[in-house]
């Protein structure tokens, strides 16, 4: 196992008083990527994670009981991942899990949750944790399929059908990549020329001067998250290609932008509201929820939001709610709850869950984000 995976950082929010009291509370489990290559993913799920069990339980907790959450680093890897989850499931005694971060480490430990029967609620994008429908496990991202429907329907507004991808060949990127290949025939979108990258690449110059030399191509998708897609915005802009470049809403965080820097200006991507968070009208039902959990980070942390945080948010709010419902923390009950939940405005959309459907948001969540000026603005 690497270094990073042994250097496990293990939280546990011990905050009864007593002993006694200690003993009656209730673990929940989280595998994250808090340092490592999706670091800008995973610590802001982990902060998130970690003011509100803390917020709950200085409230009185959940059914009378207080929560301790459980904490493994994973630094994205999947192998890592996996033992966590035995640990989190065989040692820990959890009674629900919230996360990975990374659909790899998703993917890994998704069996293990099932096979323990145990709900796992993922903070990762692609839609196969999903579909098909596992009894066990959930997700709060918008999926992969919905970002590249969200985007095809921008470019068809700006009359714009021909395409060219280059994609990260992470497991996210990868996905997001086949997701799109699907789905572009029914939107009328032609794909007319692709290009990959590896997670650890450092220039994708002659993957776009590939690009660059097509002249059917009208607009460039990058499927990918983690550093590789500023890359792509900064090369881009250094290869003088005029054509609208879209991201994946796998780079929905501050941390793109710095990275890319005034490269980033003009990009479009599919995110949740949470970005604009200020800037939505009064009238929209999210606005409550983003806004106070924005005040509500920063304040805290002194960093900007992510929307990564926010599945972190929603993911944990699901849990407590379902907890609520069920009236116990029985594992098959809690599930149950989870998958019946209905209307639960959270950062990522208004929630609602069936047994066909374990992420139970719609194409409406998702909005279309332009950067300007190094931040975020609604397209309208």
């Amino acid at each position: 196992m690497p270094g990073h995976a042994k250097a496990a950082i293990v939280i546990a929010l011990w905050l009864a008083s007593g002993v006694g009291e200690a003993s009656a509370q209730v673990k929940l489990g989280a595998v994250l990527s808090v340092t490592g290559p999706a670091s800008f993913l995973g610590d802001p799920e982990k902060k998130t994670l970690e003011m509100y069990v803390d917020e709950i339980n200085a409230k009185g907790g959940v059914n009378g009981q207080k929560l301790q959450l459980v904490v493994y680093d994973d630094g994205a890897d999947a192998n890592a991942a996996r033992t966590f989850a035995t640990r989190l499931v065989e040692e820990d005694k959890i009674v629900a899990m919230v996360g990975g971060t990374t659909t790899g480490a998703t993917l890994a430990m998704m069996p293990v949750f099932e096979e323990a029967q145990i709900p796992l609620i993922s903070l990762a994008g692609a839609i196969q944790i999903i579909e098909p429908v596992r009894k066990w496990v959930f997700k709060t991202p918008h999926t992969d399929k919905m970002a590249c429907e969200k985007i095809f329907a921008d470019l068809k507004q700006r009359n714009l059908t021909t395409v060219a991808l280059i994609s990260g060949t992470d497991a996210f990127g990868k996905s997001m990549r086949d997701q799109c290949v699907a789905v572009a025939p029914q939107a009328g979108i032609t794909i007319a020329h692709e290009e990959s990258y590896g997670p650890r690449d450092s220039d994708m110059t002659p993957q776009l001067t590939n690009i660059k030399g097509k002249p059917a191509v009208q607009a460039v998708i990058n499927p990918g998250f983690g550093q590789g897609p500023a890359i792509v915005t900064r090369n881009y802009r250094q290869l003088g290609i005029a054509l609208p470049l879209y991201q994946s809403h796998g780079v929905a965080s501050k941390q793109f932008i710095d990275l890319a820097g005034p490269a980033a200006n003009g990009v479009r991507l599919p995110a949740a509201a949470l970005l604009v968070a200020e800037k939505l009208p009064d009238n929209d039902p999210q606005k409550p929820v983003v806004v106070a959990y924005t005040r509500a980070y920063q304040q805290k942390t002194g960093q900007p939001i992510s929307t990564f945080g926010g599945h972190a948010y929603d993911g944990l709010m699901i849990f407590v709610e379902a907890a609520k419902r069920a009236g116990s923390f029985d594992t098959a009950k809690v599930r149950d709850e989870v998958e019946r939940t209905k209307n639960f405005i959270g950062t990522g959309g208004i929630v609602n869950m069936s047994p066909r459907d374990h992420l139970g948001l719609d194409l409406s969540a998702l909005r279309m984000l332009e950067i300007k000026g190094g931040d975020w603005t609604l397209v309208q």
